[in-house]
C-alpha cells in the first residue's frame, strides 16, 4: 500500500533525440497514454508534459517534433543548434524542464528502457525519494561482448572508486531539488551516471527488462561506447595516473637489476646480452612511455576543456512557454516556438537565440 507523503507533482518526461524519425510518433503516443493514466490516478498533476530535445538531427526528427508540438498541448520541444552529444542534450532538457516541472524523468526515445515502470518511479518519489534509478534486472538482450564488457566496466569503475549504480544508464527520476543540485556542478566533462550519485539525496531503485529496439539504429556504436567509458573513468578517478607511477617504479627496479647484472657480467668476462633482448627492452619501454603519455594527455585535455568553460549547448529554438518561463516555473501559458514566429512578430525567445546557455542559470 503506497503511503503518499508528497502532493501529486508536475512531471516532465525528457527525451533526447538524434535521428529518431522512425520512432517518434509511437514513442510520444505511448508516453502520453502512460502520463494520462497517472494523471487520472492523481499520482501526477495536470499540466505534466513531454519535452523532446533535438540534438542536431539530420533526418526529419525536428519536423516530426514540430508537428507533434502543434497537435498536442502537452508536447514541448527544444532544438539545439548542432549535435552536442547525448549528455549535454540531457542537461539541456533538464535545464528547461525544471522551469515548469516538480520532477523529471529522462529516458531514450527508442523506448528500449521500459516506460511501463514510470508509475513505479513516481510512487518511489511520493514515498520520499528525491532520485529514483531505473536498473536493468538482466542483460539477456545484449550480445555476449556487450554484456561482458559492461560487467568489466562496472567492476573496473568500482575498483577505481567511482560510485555508480550497476546496470543503470540515464533512465532516472529526479526531483527539482536534485536537478538544481546537478545543474550547479560546473564541470564540462559530463558523466551523469556517476555525477548523480554524488548528490547524496535519498534514492531508490526500480527494476525492469530492457526491450529490443523496434526501429532505427543504435546511436552508441563500439567506438562511442569505449570513448564514453574512458571519459567516465578519467573524469572521476586519478587512479590511472597513480598506477602509471607505480608501473614506472616497477620498470625502474627491473632496469636497475638489469644494469647490475650487465656490470657483473662485464667484470667476470662473460659476453653481453644479445640484440634480441636489447630490442625487446626498447620496444617494451617505448610502449610503456607512449601509454603513460596518452593517459596523462587525457587528463591534461580534460583540464584544458574545463578551463575554457565553454557552455555545453546552444538552444536555437524552443516552445515559447519554456523560453518565457522563469527558472522557478511560474508560467503555464503555451506560446509559439522561435522558429514558428512570423516575420515582424516579437521574439519571445530572443535571449535563447543570442545567448549561449550554461547549465546553471
Amino acid at each position: 500500500m503506497l503511503t503518499q507523503v508528497k502532493k501529486a507533482p508536475k512531471l516532465a518526461l525528457i527525451l533526447p533525440a538524434y535521428n529518431e524519425e522512425e520512432m517518434f510518433n509511437h514513442t510520444v503516443a505511448k508516453l502520453q497514454s502512460i502520463k494520462e493514466n497517472l494523471i487520472q490516478e492523481n499520482r501526477i498533476a495536470t499540466g505534466s508534459f513531454i519535452l523532446i530535445v533535438d540534438d542536431g538531427s539530420k533526418d526529419q526528427t525536428y519536423s516530426i517534433m514540430q508537428t507533434l508540438e502543434g497537435e498536442n498541448n502537452d508536447v514541448f520541444i527544444v532544438k539545439l543548434s548542432r549535435n552536442f552529444g547525448h549528455q549535454p542534450a540531457l542537461i539541456a532538457g533538464l535545464t528547461e524542464a525544471i522551469k515548469l516541472a516538480d520532477i523529471t524523468i529522462t529516458l531514450d526515445a527508442d523506448l528500449q528502457d521500459s516506460p511501463e515502470i514510470i508509475g513505479q518511479m513516481v510512487d518511489k518519489y511520493l514515498e520520499g525519494n528525491e532520485i529514483v534509478y531505473a536498473v536493468r534486472s538482466s542483460r539477456q538482450t545484449d550480445t555476449w561482448f556487450k554484456k561482458n564488457s559492461a560487467l568489466a566496466f562496472y567492476k573496473m569503475a568500482d575498483w577505481l572508486g567511482i560510485e555508480m549504480v550497476p546496470n543503470h544508464a540515464d533512465f532516472r527520476l529526479m526531483s527539482k531539488v536534485a536537478v538544481q543540485a546537478l545543474l550547479s556542478m560546473p564541470e564540462r566533462n559530463l558523466f551523469l551516471r556517476a555525477m548523480v550519485p554524488l548528490l547524496g539525496y535519498k534514492s531508490d531503485k526500480v527494476y525492469y527488462e530492457r526491450a529490443k529496439r523496434e526501429a532505427g539504429t543504435s546511436k552508441y556504436p563500439l567506438k562511442k561506447m569505449i570513448n564514453f567509458a574512458v571519459d567516465g573513468i578519467t573524469s572521476f578517478s586519478v587512479k590511472p595516473i597513480k598506477l602509471l607511477f607505480n608501473l614506472g617504479l616497477v620498470v625502474s627496479s627491473i632496469a636497475g637489476i638489469e644494469i647490475a647484472y650487465t656490470i657483473i657480467e662485464k667484470l667476470i668476462g662473460n659476453p653481453t646480452a644479445g640484440w634480441s633482448s636489447l630490442m625487446i627492452s626498447i620496444w617494451l619501454l617505448g610502449g610503456l612511455n607512449l601509454m603513460a603519455i596518452g593517459v596523462i594527455g587525457t587528463y591534461v585535455g580534460k583540464v584544458f576543456t574545463e578551463v575554457k568553460s565553454r557552455p555545453l549547448f546552444r538552444i536555437e529554438a524552443e516552445t515559447g512557454v519554456l523560453a518565457s518561463a522563469s527558472p522557478e516555473g511560474s508560467s503555464n501559458e503555451r506560446l509559439i516556438t522561435v522558429a514558428e514566429q512570423p516575420i515582424g512578430a516579437p521574439h519571445i525567445a530572443s535571449s535563447n537565440q543570442s545567448n549561449w546557455y550554461k547549465r546553471a542559470q
